[in-house]
């Protein structure tokens, strides 16, 4: 059981970090062919396409595994979460379609109605496929579900390759079809189009698994009831992570909000660097949580976790300040987008907390209070709101990212002071403070002045490593007397 449990986690972490590698690294062939202003409508709507993207499945993905523990009949299970989505969906669709111009001014882009129709199609056919994939995971069967989705990213990239690297370099076109050079960006939305529909076909079998007849309503009110929760939280999660391109597009001059649209959304994909260690040390860590709550020792445990977590992401935040100089402007590609390099220090910090806070949350998830999740991250989202509707008028998105990083700071602070009062654990809080400073000091310090003498820097780096691995015990016991040896 173990094992085949092992395998499962496994092989949905593997695909998880995986899929948010591929919208990394399409990121460099979209800036190398477009400059910032060309970029703004991609950062603009997908900014957007995340808040609706959780207010269609509406909970209802977690809500089913958390109700499949209780209810027996499976059918009436997933044909009342499906049809809860399908309805939303629809209802979504035909609104978006029908008054898409009036959408298109009121989000003052007017002239890209075509573009904003693209995505009200990739958004539906991304929430028809949400149950399915949930139905996949239900009836163990990982390699189907990694599969489809892993074809997805894998679709999305070729397309945008060749949209936008192989297709302008063919004077003739292919098969009659020559590149517009008036379409530009909008490439990138047909791309992912194209990926979705195709993944919502693979799937098409497996949604028929829901029947009308099942549907239940008095399940649907009391899933709803569970669901609300989640998916505010959902939201103040969205608002925390993308809602500030937003605040750029209607707090500042048009011509100003696109440009500076265009450089903040590009420059941001780079904290991705940070982000996937976190995706990939949460999806190992939480069963561990879990299944260890009853051990004596569980909060020292924890704490050790901790202290690993903080340890290894200060090391990588320290190493991308390093040569943040070559890897920025290598990704980038693009001499238009360089001057935003300086706010990812403040975005790989902020990335950095919001990881102690995932870290921090066990206490209110082993209590099985999840609703304070949702108090935490609204309360998150209020802080970006502020910070950016008055500061970005003035600082751009140099405001964007330091209320990214008040927001996340301000979360991690909430958990933990809520946390040692309901559920206390033993963090060595002066020992991480005093090396998340010290990173932040270094960090600072070497990229204000060794960024252009990048070996100069990496020793420095290297010596700080070794000080904090030895310090902070990072290489087993067990390894270290083979070493020996």
């Amino acid at each position: 059981m173990y094992k085949k449990l092992l395998g499962q986690t496994a092989l949905y972490g593997l695909t998880t970090v995986v899929i948010r590698l591929f919208p990394f690294i399409i990121n460099p062939y979209i800036t190398d062919a477009f400059g910032p202003e060309a970029y703004a409508p991609f950062a603009d709507f997908y900014s957007v396409a995340g808040v609706i993207a959780v207010l269609l499945t509406h909970g209802m993905e977690t809500t089913f595994f958390r109700f499949a523990l209780d209810e027996k009949n499976d059918r009436k299970l997933i044909s009342t979460a499906f049809f809860s989505v399908l309805v939303a969906t629809l209802i979504f669709l035909a609104f978006s379609l029908t008054f898409r111009t009036e959408l298109a001014i009121a989000f003052k882009t007017p002239t890209q109605v075509n573009l904003l129709t693209i995505l009200v199609l990739i958004l539906s056919l991304d929430a028809f496929s949400a149950m399915p994939f949930v139905m996949l995971r239900k009836n163990e069967r990982p390699l189907k579900y990694a599969s489809v989705k892993i074809a997805n990213g894998v679709i999305n990239f070729v397309l945008v390759v060749f949209f936008l690297q192989i297709l302008p370099r063919l004077d003739d076109g292919i098969m009659g079809y020559k590149y517009n050079p008036s379409f530009g960006i909008g490439y990138v939305f047909v791309a992912n189009l194209v990926a979705s529909a195709v993944t919502f076909l693979l799937l098409f079998k497996d949604i028929f698994v829901a029947k009308f007849r099942y549907f239940s309503w008095e399940l649907w009110r009391r899933m709803l009831k569970y669901s609300w929760p989640i998916t505010i939280a959902g939201l103040a999660g969205i608002i925390n992570e993308t809602l500030d391109r937003q605040f750029l597009k209607f707090l500042l001059p048009d011509e100003i909000a696109r440009h500076e649209l265009g450089v903040y959304g590009a420059v941001a994909k780079l904290v991705t660097f940070v982000v996937l260690f976190r995706q990939a040390y949460v999806l190992g860590i939480e069963p561990f949580f879990f299944s260890h709550s009853k051990n004596e020792n569980a909060g020292k445990t924890y704490a050790k976790l901790m202290d690993v977590f903080i340890a290894v992401n200060c090391l990588i935040v320290l190493f991308l300040c390093v040569n943040l100089d070559w890897i920025s402007k290598f990704y980038l590609n693009n001499p238009e987008y360089y001057e935003g390099i300086g706010i990812l220090p403040i975005l790989f910090f902020a990335s950095l907390f919001l990881g102690i806070y995932l870290n921090l949350s066990v206490w209110y998830k082993l209590a099985d209070k999840t609703l304070v999740g949702a108090y935490i991250s609204v309360l998150g989202a209020a802080v970006t709101i502020a910070v950016n509707f008055y500061f970005i008028p003035r600082y751009g998105y140099w405001a964007s990212a330091w209320a990214t990083l008040a927001s996340y700071f301000m979360m991690m602070l909430v958990s933990y002071v809520w946390g040692q009062r309901k559920h206390p654990i033993p963090y060595n809080v002066f020992n991480n403070v005093v090396i998340i400073l010290l990173t932040m000091i270094f960090s600072l310090v070497i990229y204000q002045n060794f960024r252009s003498e990048i070996w100069l820097g990496n020793l420095i780096f290297i010596v700080l490593a070794a000080i904090l691995i030895i310090v902070q015990k990072l290489i087993p016991e067990s390894l270290l007397q083979k070493i020996k040896r």
